[in-house]
């Protein structure tokens, strides 16, 4: 009988040990914001809108000034981030629409993050936008390792932030206020899910993504103080629709920059509630959070990165493979273990975050991905363990594009679609970082090294429907 009493107690032990032992493990809230440009924010020179919220994560934490989303626009950039892979190889490779409303979808084989996280024991939320797989596919949210999804299922619908309906975990929710008046503000009804899923899910270890949708186009804001505050900032007079606007699908707005501002401020509004929840419910010190965005400033819908100067010094915009388009701001902040106000010049990816945040909580590394942890660059160390021989990206919009860094060096070949052998354009970053002189001619080694990069690097995907003078301009199989 004692025997039997004992070994109940050590299991109770046991799992009790377990359970402190699981909850000890970090948080980490991922926020990413929406063709928010490397200059839109303050820490990085803007000087029209103002993001304190975001500022003082910057100096609360460590700052990059070399990071990249995965490539430059929404479905494909998101992939790269959940899978681990480059676009050379993600199944996700572009803006693909499904009707009634989605996207192309990431295949039952591919892995997320969020599922290998799952599977280690943490809940996984998802709030905002998706755009990896469409309602009842193999690429909806609830299948790729999240536990809850609130928001966008579709990134065309999220143009529209009075939409007549979100998502709520598979079910279709109704907004019919919207039908006939701005009555729910998406992304504030998104925000709000957030900020709930942490009060119910702060005591357990957690991943959160927070794929806020501001400051996309269409321009739209609710029409509140700090929208006329801008309006009266910027002495913007209205605006009457022009020809481009009538072809348009964005919402016509009058004041584009009081209104993009106002998105970007409402935005910097939510990283410092959430923040402050963090704050509030006493897990600062478990929780790593990190702010980014998916690539470069937008011009849509009146959207004005020239304006604004939203690519900071940096050529290209959204669906550009020039550093405006690709470099993002990027932001790791954890109170205790990444050091207050540093800055790092390291090249990061977001296809090395699939391997960080493994890293970072005890899970073996996944073969076969692209990533590679960049954890002891969060710890201090200017260099991680593994560093990337090169990084490589590709579009396929706009003829397609394809785009290495090879230290210094960046390559760029403009219209793969219809020319296979297109020339590579070659910028030395250290001299040259807005890319303004193609000195390609000068170093016909460096291109031809780039060149072969290009054709290493894409690979045929059977789950992504590439045409054919796709693949083969590529230079894959």
């Amino acid at each position: 009988m004692r025997t039997f009493v004992y070994g109940l107690l050590f299991a109770a032990l046991s799992l009790n040990a377990a359970a402190q032992s699981t909850a000890k493990r970090p948080n980490i809230i991922f926020i990413l914001a929406d063709d928010l440009g490397y200059g839109d924010v303050g820490f990085q020179g803007q000087r029209i809108i103002h993001t304190p919220n975001i500022d003082r994560m910057a100096a609360s934490g460590m700052r990059f000034t070399q990071f990249y989303a995965g490539t430059a626009v929404c479905a494909p950039s998101r992939a790269s981030l959940m899978t681990g892979l480059h676009t050379g190889h993600t199944v996700i490779r572009g803006n693909r629409g499904f009707k009634p409303e989605g996207q192309y979808p990431l295949a039952d084989s591919s892995l997320t993050i969020a599922s290998v996280l799952q599977e280690q024991g943490y809940t996984t939320g998802a709030f905002g936008k998706w755009g990896l797989g469409y309602p009842g596919s193999t690429g909806e949210p609830l299948k790729k390792g999240f536990t809850t999804f609130f928001g966008y299922n579709c990134q065309s619908l999220a143009h529209n932030y009075y939409p007549d309906h979100l998502w709520d975990n598979g079910q279709r929710l109704e907004l019919p206020g919207n039908l006939h008046s701005d009555s729910v503000y998406s992304a504030d009804l998104i925000h709000q899910h957030a900020l709930h899923f942490l009060d119910e899910q702060h005591d357990h270890p957690f991943f959160l993504f927070l794929a806020y949708t501001l400051p996309h186009a269409a321009l739209q804001v609710p029409h509140d103080s700090v929208y006329y505050a801008y309006i009266q900032q910027l002495h913007e007079s209205p605006r009457t629709p022009g020809p481009n606007d009538k072809k348009s699908d964005y919402t016509f707005e009058p004041y584009p920059h009081a209104a993009f501002a106002s998105m970007v401020s409402r935005f910097d509004k939510y990283v410092g509630e959430i923040r402050k929840k963090v704050q509030e419910l006493g897990i600062a010190d478990n929780t790593l959070i990190i702010f980014s965005s998916d690539n470069g400033p937008h011009r849509e819908g009146g959207g004005d990165p020239v304006f604004f100067h939203g690519s900071g010094q940096f050529r290209g915009i959204k669906r550009d493979l020039y550093e405006g388009g690709i470099r993002e701001p990027f932001i790791a902040e954890w109170p205790g273990k990444i050091k207050a106000g540093s800055v790092s010049n390291y090249t990061g990816t977001f296809w090395d975050l699939f391997p960080t945040f493994e890293e970072l909580t005890g899970t073996p590394i996944t073969p076969s991905i692209d990533g590679l942890s960049i954890l002891p660059v969060f710890y201090g160390k200017s260099r991680p363990a593994k560093e990337h021989e090169f990084l490589y990206w590709e579009f396929h919009e706009n003829g397609g594009r394809q785009a290495v860094r090879w230290g210094r060096w960046k390559g760029i070949r403009q219209g793969v679609n219809t020319n296979a052998d297109a020339p590579i354009e070659l910028y030395d970053l250290e001299k040259d970082p807005e890319e303004k002189k193609d000195i390609a001619s000068q170093h016909p080694d460096i291109v031809a090294r780039i060149k072969a990069d290009m054709q290493q690097s894409h690979r045929y995907n059977k789950d992504w429907p590439l045409l054919a003078n796709e693949i083969s301009a590529a230079g894959g199989k």
